[in-house]
Formats: structure tokens, C-alpha cells, sequence
């Protein structure tokens, strides 16, 4: 006989106190745990003032929605898991913490009280984190005897195709101390500092240090109000889709679900029925692990391969261009599309995750062109339309030589974007790209006839030397980007961004030597100086380290060749940087005037217009 829906208000402390067969399980389908340090600090901050209040009432965590399986041992938290994970990092910082007070030598009447509080609320969380029997838990703690209790013990299983730390938790639980926790936790490649933990140490980490200001009254006093005072209303379900159609309309803990979450619950469900789940699981994984790869670029997150999924789907079907040639630039949500407008969508699984690796993959190898780097710079919808174009290939096939025609359109049409006084959703532009996106799409179209749309639409909308004067008149830092990339190809020299740079101005724009750098610039007002100096002529790329060490010298200094153990222009891999030193390595005291900027400039753009006109 199937249970009724059974909602109960229970304390924390009662909430995660669990039978012994008894576990929470994240499913499948389920988001990875994204809780970050600010919402662990408002976490701590609501605690904190709710004490600070003194209030009688009890202080109320939302609602937690739980389906039961296995005879009610796996407690498959469908809505709630990122509370009920940080609270759990909690309290094992309190643990922590708690151990080191008791500890202290306590002689007086007061303190023997407090430590009798502190034995306790270590019992608590002992129980909690470890069902640990009151009788197995120490008054005084005791490394070895603890971690008997804390290993092979798991309060919570972690099932979630979306995670790629699935044992972190379990980690920092099994610690002893906190030094254990941070020597055996993950370390993520290419990142440094607190951004090379994943969040489950970083939050962990934020509470310890937090907990660590308290005195051990106010632990005591925390730790109290955290198990006996704050509540939630745990609602427990027999049904899984019963569950989960909770789960999609509530939203209990503040943080709105992606549109991702809701499509790969659908999908896992759909793959779970076709009998392809686990098959469909692992592609999953390995989907966010390619995706992973990618984080620190910015240039693809999950969402934004399935928008790229939909803006493909749409072109392929027609759904944008008519067969009239009528043009639809209306995009529903993506959530929307894939789960009412055009539910076939999700339809395989298997294959649907297959195209999106694979179009993951293609993302990691053009991310390191050069020219995709400049292009990542203007706009994100450059994205769109370049993935449909992807979707050509196998990532085996790709080559900078295969889409270098295509980036360079793309390239030239959104430098024009950056130019104009137009935004994205004007016709020459969003409306275009619709359109041409059905060719970028289809393989039997060629690269030369993109081509030659490209060329036609830039040449019949816009006029060469009205661009040449845009770019004339350009202050921003966009361009600077380009005419670096630009100055390199046309000159056979090496590029590459990189992730280490600053905008440099050859003549500074600010410093104590100013008004001197003016004269000897014949710059005759504030006025003309403020039109020249952030002039593109005057600006280039330049690492940060060189830019600080040089700060706001003289020119003659910058691009001098006997710095001796100084650093200039003459370290860096930029293009222009270096062809400068080149320029006026034989000038003993040369000086960067306003015909400079102004010739630089003019320079830049015919650089820059010729690139667009093709």
C-alpha cells in the first residue's frame, strides 16, 4: 500500500540523526553541490542574528523534501541537499572546534559547567555525523578512539551524475583534525589558492574560521542553537514523481534550479526508461569533466552547450527560417523548449550527450586559436552561431585551418558591432546571423558561400570610411585586442593573449611626471590631452608584470634596450610592444609625441577596416 505524503517540523539536530541502515542519497539526477562562501556566510549570519535576538520562537530553515527507498533506509533528498550538505560541513567545524575547547585546562566552578555543555554538544555531533552511541563517545576526545567511530561511516551517498567530487564529503567528515582534512582533499588542476579546493572544503574552511572567533561560551551557546533551535519541515514522499514534481516547483532554499538541473533529471529519467541509464550516466560524467576542463576559459558552461544544443535543434528544423526566407529571432528559455515546446528534443539521451561531448571537445581545441581568443572578447552570441558551424565535425577532424574562414566573418561582423551605434538586436546583425546560421549549420553548404554573405552584407550596410573614423574616435579597450592580433599576423609574428596582461598606455594617463611627459609630447591642454591619451594608438597589450615595473615612466625608458636588471618593452611577447623597442633602438632619447598617437592610430585603423572590408 503506497504512504501518504508525511510532512513533519523537526529540529535540525532530529533531521539529520539517523537509524543505523539509514543514509541520505543524492540521485542521479541531481545538481552537484554549488553552495559557495557567501552562502555559508549568510547561513552563519542568520544563525548568529537569531541568537543575537534572543528570540523564543524557533528559527525556520525551509523545507526539505525527501523520497524514501529500500524500506525507508536511503532518504534520497530531492530537495534540499545543499542545506542538508553545509550543514553537515558545519557541524563537522564545530566538532573540530569543540574538541580543541575541551581540551583547555578548566579549574573553576564556571568552566566545569561550560565543559560539561561542550561534552554534550560533542556527543550531538557525534551521534549525528557518525551514529555514534553515547557510550562509545569519549568525555575527553581522543584521536585514535575517533577515528575508529568516523571511519566507514557515511551519513550521505552521493549518487549525483552532475558532481565530480562525489567523495569530498566524506573526506572532511572521516578528519580528525582540520590539517588532515586540507592535506587529503582534492586538489583541482590549474587553479591556486582557495579556488583550487572544491566547495566543500572552501566552505568548510570558511566555518572553521569562523567558529574560531567564538569563544568557547559562544561555541557552546552556537552549536546549541544550531541542533535545538533551528528547524525544518522534512517532507517525506514514497513516490519518486510524486517527489520530484515537488521538487521542480518548490523552492524552499532560496536558490533557483538551472535550467540544466531540470533537463538532466528529464534526461536521466528518460534514459532510465529506454534501459540505457547507466550508459547514459557515464556520457554524463564525462560530459562535465570535459566541461571542467574548460571552467577557467569561461568560454562553456553546461547551460550554455545545451543553448547551444537548442540554437542548433531550432536551425536544423527550420524553426527559425521559414521556408519564405521569413527570419524568427524570438528564443524561448531554454528550460522551456526542451520541456514543452519541443520535448523530442530530449528524445535519446545516449546520442543527444554523445553531440554534446563532442561539441565540448571541439570547444577545448578552438579556445587556443588565437583568433578565437580575440573574438571571445567582443560578444558571447558569437558563441551561438559558431557552435551550429561546429556541429559540422568530429572533434578528430578540427583544425585552426578548418574554421579560421568562418571566425574571421564572425570576427569581422561583431568588430563592426563594437564600431556602430547599433545594438545585437538590430537586423544587421541578430537578424543576419538567424538566417545565415542555417548555412553555418548544413554541411553541403561551402565555406566560400558564407563567405561571400558575410562580404556582401558588411559591404552593402556599412561605409568604409565612416568605420575608419569610428575607429579614429575610439576610446574603449576592445580594439586594443585586435589591432595586437592583426599587427602580428600581418607581420609573421607569434600571439597570444594570454592570462596575464593589462591595457597599457604608451604615453601615461596618469603620474607625477605628467605634465613634463605632456610638454615634451607638445600637448598644449587638459582637453587635447584627454583625447589623445586613450586614443587605440596609444594603447597595447602588455604583461602586468612589465606594466607595474614600468608603471608611468618616460617613453625613452619604456622602450630603451640597456635596462640592465630593470624590466620594458623589451621583455614582452607582445607584437607592438616589441616593435617598438625595435623602432627606436637606435634612438638615444626618443620621445612619444602626439603625431605618434595620431599616426598610430590612423595606422590601427586602416589595419582594422581593411580586416572587416575582407
Amino acid at each position: 500500500m503506497v504512504k501518504n505524503i508525511e510532512p513533519k517540523l523537526k529540529k535540525i539536530g532530529d533531521y539529520l540523526k539517523l537509524e543505523e541502515e539509514t543514509v541520505f542519497v543524492i540521485p542521479e539526477y541531481q545538481r552537484a553541490y554549488s553552495w559557495n562562501t557567501e552562502n555559508c556566510d549568510k547561513l552563519w549570519q542568520d544563525i548568529n542574528d537569531y541568537i543575537a535576538s534572543d528570540g523564543k520562537d524557533r528559527y525556520f530553515f525551509g523545507t526539505i523534501i525527501i523520497n524514501c527507498q529500500d524500506d525507508d533506509t536511503k532518504y534520497g533528498l530531492i530537495d534540499g541537499q545543499q542545506r542538508t550538505t553545509t550543514f553537515l560541513l558545519l557541524m563537522k567545524a564545530l566538532l573540530l572546534r569543540i574538541n580543541v575547547a575541551i581540551k583547555k585546562d578548566k579549574n573553576d566552578e564556571d568552566a566545569a559547567g561550560l565543559l560539561r555543555g561542550l561534552q554534550e554538544r560533542r556527543r550531538g555531533l557525534m551521534g549525528i555525523l557518525y551514529k555514534a552511541e553515547t557510550e562509545e563517545i569519549s568525555d575527553i576526545p581522543d584521536d585514535d578512539k575517533d577515528a575508529k567511530l568516523q571511519n566507514n561511516i557515511s551519513i550521505l551517498k552521493n549518487y549525483s551524475i552532475n558532481e565530480q567530487y562525489k567523495t569530498e564529503l566524506d573526506t572532511v567528515l572521516s578528519a580528525t583534525k582540520y590539517d588532515d582534512a586540507k592535506r587529503d582533499v582534492v586538489k583541482i588542476k590549474y587553479r591556486h589558492g582557495d579556488n583550487g579546493y572544491t566547495n566543500f572544503f572552501r566552505n568548510f574552511k570558511f566555518f572553521y574560521e569562523k567558529i574560531g572567533e567564538l569563544s568557547d561560551s559562544e561555541l557552546n551557546v552556537f552549536t546549541k542553537a544550531l541542533l535545538e533551535k533551528c528547524e525544518v519541515i522534512e517532507i517525506k514522499s514514497w513516490q519518486v514523481e510524486q517527489a520530484i514534481t515537488m521538487f521542480n516547483s518548490l523552492n524552499s532554499d532560496g536558490m533557483p534550479l538551472n535550467d540544466s538541473d531540470i533537463i538532466s533529471a528529464k534526461l536521466y529519467a528518460i534514459a532510465e526508461g529506454k534501459g540505457c541509464g547507466k550508459e547514459f550516466t557515464e556520457l554524463w560524467k564525462q560530459l562535465n569533466e570535459e566541461l571542467e576542463d574548460l571552467r577557467g576559459t569561461g568560454v562553456v558552461n553546461l547551460d550554455s552547450i545545451l543553448m547551444q544544443q537548442m540554437y542548433y535543434t531550432r536551425t536544423v528544423r527550420h524553426e527559425t527560417v521559414n521556408d519564405t526566407g521569413s527570419v524568427n529571432v524570438t528564443t524561448p528559455g531554454l528550460r522551456r523548449y526542451c520541456t514543452e515546446i519541443n520535448k523530442d528534443i530530449l528524445s535519446n539521451p545516449v546520442e543527444l550527450c554523445e553531440g554534446m561531448i563532442n561539441l565540448t571537445k571541439i570547444w577545448k581545441k578552438v579556445v587556443r586559436y588565437p583568433i578565437m581568443s580575440v573574438l571571445l572578447k567582443f560578444n558571447d552570441n558569437a558563441k551561438l552561431f559558431l557552435a551550429s558551424y561546429f556541429f559540422r565535425f568530429n572533434e578528430a577532424e578540427i583544425s585552426e585551418e578548418k574554421v579560421d574562414v568562418v571566425l574571421r566573418c564572425m570576427l569581422r561582423l561583431f568588430v563592426v558591432l563594437e564600431l556602430v551605434d547599433a545594438g545585437y538586436s538590430s537586423s544587421r546583425f541578430k537578424t543576419f546571423l538567424f538566417k545565415e546560421e542555417v548555412k553555418l549549420a548544413d554541411p553541403a553548404v561551402s565555406v566560400e558561400e558564407i563567405k561571400d554573405d558575410f562580404d556582401t552584407h558588411i559591404r552593402s550596410s556599412w561605409n568604409r570610411e565612416d568605420l575608419k573614423s569610428a575607429v579614429s574616435e575610439y576610446h574603449k579597450n576592445m580594439l586594443v585586442y585586435l589591432n595586437e592580433y592583426l599587427f602580428a599576423r600581418e607581420n609573421g609574428k607569434p600571439f597570444e593573449i594570454g592570462t596575464s596582461y593589462d591595457i597599457e598606455h604608451i604615453m601615461p594617463a596618469s603620474g607625477n611626471n605628467l605634465s613634463v611627459i605632456r610638454t615634451d609630447a607638445g600637448i598644449e591642454s587638459d582637453e587635447e590631452f584627454r583625447n589623445l591619451v586613450n586614443k587605440l594608438g596609444n594603447k597595447i597589450l602588455l604583461e602586468i608584470k612589465i606594466n607595474r615595473a614600468i608603471g608611468n615612466e618616460w617613453f625613452s625608458t619604456k622602450v630603451s634596450t640597456t635596462l640592465g636588471s630593470k624590466t620594458g618593452y623589451i621583455d614582452s611577447k607582445y607584437p607592438i610592444a616589441s616593435a617598438l623597442v625595435d623602432e627606436y633602438k637606435g634612438n638615444h632619447k626618443p620621445y612619444w609625441k602626439k603625431e605618434d598617437i595620431r599616426n598610430a592610430t590612423d595606422k590601427a585603423g586602416e589595419r582594422i577596416v581593411n580586416f572587416i572590408f575582407d
